[in-house]
This record gives structure tokens, sequence and C-alpha cells, in this order.
């Protein structure tokens, strides 16, 4: 993710040590007794990420528990994001007093069906896609886009975003995408200045998709 995302951001990808990490007492009570091998892994490995970038900002390690609904709750005056997949997680961590917000993500490169293309995709994302070469699954771009999208919406609005909230334009030579939130999202907002765009970078290599976005303070 170091590669997709400005200086001023923090990015710690998990070794194979990290996901048997340790969990602060914050962290492990979020986890419950009954919590999976792999969730427990996952987000052990997220923790440890987090904590990792936080101190390449040159902050004191602290926890990142996770709210009901699983967004990390990172500490005051960070914003941070925190993505995994099989095999892959990364946590990246930027003060608030340079960037309001960060999302990234990354999914395993591959086909997906057509009943989950029309859950993600708007019809001219369909067409986007048909027209694209056709050595890279761009469906799974857009989920990921899409999923870098809403991580960095959810944080400052504190609303949730459907796939079809938001249109994706994407310039594959550049490995950039640009977000427009729907008009209905941005009118039902409870914040004065809601991201109408949301610009980020994207690269498929090594049978992942990534996909990283910064929002810049108003």
């Amino acid at each position: 993710m170091r590669d997709l995302l400005p200086a001023t951001v923090a990015v710690a990808v998990a070794g194979p040590d990290d996901w048997a990490g340790e969990l602060l007492a914050a962290e492990q009570a979020c986890l419950g007794e009954r919590a999976v091998q792999t969730r427990r892994r996952d987000f052990t490995a997220g923790r440890v990420c987090a904590r990792r970038a936080m101190a390449g900002l040159g902050l004191p390690a602290a926890a990142v528990p996770a709210a009901a609904d699983r967004a990390p709750l990172w500490p005051a005056g960070v914003v941070g994001s925190i993505t995994h997949t099989t095999g892959y997680c990364a946590a990246a961590a930027a003060r608030s007093t340079d960037i309001r917000s960060v999302g990234m993500d990354a999914e395993q490169h591959r086909e997906i069906n057509a009943g989950v293309r029309r859950l993600v995709l708007l019809p001219e994302e369909e067409e986007t896609c048909a027209r694209l070469p056709g050595d890279v699954s761009w469906p799974v771009v857009l989920f990921s886009a899409k999923e870098t999208v809403y991580k960095v919406w959810y944080p400052v609005v504190g609303s949730w975003l459907d796939f079809h909230d938001a249109r994706l334009e994407l310039d594959p030579d550049a490995g950039t995408f640009t977000a427009r939130i729907a008009r209905a999202r941005l009118d039902a907002a409870t914040v004065a200045d809601p991201p109408a765009t949301v610009t980020g970078r994207f690269v498929v290599a090594d049978g992942l998709v990534r996909t990283a976005a910064v929002l810049a303070l108003p």
C-alpha cells in the first residue's frame, strides 16, 4: 500500500508473525471467546499493523478496538484504515492534522459472478468494464475502489454508502479512479461538507487488487 498513499500516511503490511501477534486488552475484548480462528487472525494482524503504522508517525502504542459495526476506533488525533484478505493484511495511519480521512482495500484478483456484479456495478460501470482490456478483472477493481471510498466516507459523514451510491471512473493507464457520490447521499448527510468526489489509486499485481485514497482537509 505504500506505493498508493502519500508520504503523510504511514503504512504497515503484515509479516508472517503478525497474524498471531499480541493484542492489547481493549482489542482482545472486541473479539470475545467465540471468534473463529480466521476472524481472530485477521483482527490480530490488522491491529499489529495499525500500531506499527502509528509508530511510523512517532506515536506511542495505543489500542485500536472495534465499534459495534467492526469499524476501527483510532486514538484521538489519528485517522486510519485496515484491510485484509487471504494472506494479506495492511494498515495505514495519519495525523488528523495532515489529512481528513484515509481508506484502502485489498481483494483477490478473480472473476466475480453476474449476481455480485449487479449488486456492485452501475450499468454505466458495466459498460466501462466491457471496453477495458480483458487481462484484468475490472469488476473487482471497481468493487475494491468502492470499498475504499466507503472507508474514506464513513468516518467523516457517519452514514452508510451503498455500492450504487458511488459512480466510479477508471483511468487504467494512470492507475487512478474517481468516485462521484450520489446527490441523494450528499443531501442526506448531516455534516456541512460531505465529500462529493473521492480520488484514489489502484494496482493489480501478485494476485491482488489494491486500492487506496485520502481525503484532504477542507
